[in-house]
């Protein structure tokens, strides 16, 4: 007789990927949607796995609670609100979903980047409000600038090449990819940061946020900007140093942002309510991969995934299964890991 798994959802996910967990005969599925601490601890001590979005924290004390569970499964990309080394430690796998969203944070960034050089939210604005300003907004044209990637993984290298569509040169700093990919994306890869900085008219960040990461562009960084560069954020807010970059725009150092992220979510410091007011900044909440197709591939590749691993078939996107192995073998002794 097939085991029966206890699986745990504490985020939305789509009606699709709840079917797909609904529907398994050795699945008994338990959803409270955005769980307070301690009826986190309290719903995870029998779970064998949790299936998690944004909005909900796997540290190392809910793992220490966990004595049963065996995959921690994030629908998305972003793991900074999992404590993977604790998971490890506690022999849980750890995936995540980095391809299904993909193509909903490129063409969100590449949007954001539009309407950053057209100032499109505010002339929308205006003319909303019955006005009929066409010499207020004079943008600029993307055709011929220098777009900056920092991060050139999936999203950063489409995002190079809807940029590159566009009549843009690009290049990419990314110390964590090898040389040939920038090679054949007939990007110039950038050794240092700061050169970057200095030749692009446009930079898009897109790297994940991790201790090495955090804070990546801050005052230092932004002083070695080229005058008159703007900058997109849609990978995480805490890679800027948001105060640093409240400053570079007020003293027009920087000539406009378009943010989707910010380190504080929802932001509600003094300093983020001040730049998402700032008259060039657009911004968004955190809507890069909100598109129906990005959210049902999501719910549905995150099912999948935690299934086939519980049931020892496919451990696609563990992001720790090499160091995970002996004591995931202990609680699973017929997986293939």
């Amino acid at each position: 007789m097939s085991p029966m798994f206890h699986i745990l959802i504490t985020d939305d996910i789509s009606p699709a990927g709840l079917a797909l967990l609904k529907n398994a005969p050795d699945v008994r599925l338990e959803v409270v949607t955005r769980p307070g601490s301690a009826q986190l601890l309290d719903l995870i001590r029998h779970c064998d796995a949790v299936i998690t979005r944004s909005a909900t924290t796997l540290d190392a004390t809910v793992f220490a609670a966990a004595s049963q569970l065996k995959v921690a499964g994030r629908a998305g990309a972003g793991l900074d609100n999992v404590d993977v080394d604790a998971a490890t430690r506690a022999g849980v796998l750890v995936m995540n979903t980095p391809e299904a969203n993909t193509l909903a944070a490129t063409e969100h960034a590449f949007a954001l980047l539009l309407a950053l050089c057209r100032d499109l939210p505010e002339a929308h604005a205006s003319l909303k409000r019955g006005e009929w300003q066409r010499s207020r907004f004079m943008g600029v044209q993307l055709y011929g600038k220098t777009l900056g990637v920092i991060g050139f993984g999936r999203v950063g290298s489409r995002v190079a090449a809807r940029a590159q569509a566009f009549g843009m040169e690009v290049i990419a700093y990314d110390p964590y990819i090898a040389a040939d990919v920038t090679t054949r994306a007939k990007v110039e890869r950038v050794p240092l940061l700061e050169a970057l900085l200095a030749r692009a008219d446009f930079i898009s960040l897109h790297m994940p946020l991790t201790a090495e990461t955090r804070r990546l562009v801050g005052a230092d960084q932004l002083a070695a900007l080229k005058p008159g560069a703007r900058l997109v954020n849609c990978a995480r807010g805490e890679l800027v140093d948001e105060s640093a970059l409240l400053d570079a725009l007020e003293s027009g150092a920087l000539a406009g942002a378009a943010l989707d992220v910010f380190g504080e979510e929802p932001p509600r410091s003094e300093v983020l309510k001040r730049l998402i007011a700032h008259p060039h900044v657009v911004a968004t909440p955190h809507i890069a991969a909100s598109t129906v197709e990005a959210q049902a591939d999501v719910g549905v590749q995150i099912a999948r995934q935690v299934l086939e691993a519980l049931r020892g078939e496919n451990y696609q996107n563990a992001v720790n299964v090499q160091q995970v192995q002996d004591g995931w073998r202990t609680k699973c002794p017929n997986a293939i890991c």
